[in-house]
């Protein structure tokens, strides 16, 4: 099983800012992620790259 990517990580590799993807989260706009109790959110690498799949078909 592939770890669960921070909101550091993914930022990084979508050279991006955490801020950026908290206003995503918050929008309804942004990758999937999953909320793990009280725990900052984390991603799957899965997720992220149909996210960008999809972004690229627009």
């Amino acid at each position: 099983m592939d770890r669960l990517l921070t909101a550091r990580d993914v930022a990084e590799w979508l050279a991006t800012s955490p801020a950026t993807l908290c206003r995503w989260r918050q929008s309804g706009k942004g990758p999937r992620w999953v909320a793990l109790g009280d725990a900052s959110p984390r991603y799957r690498r899965e997720d992220i790259e149909s996210w960008i799949d999809e972004q690229a078909s627009c």
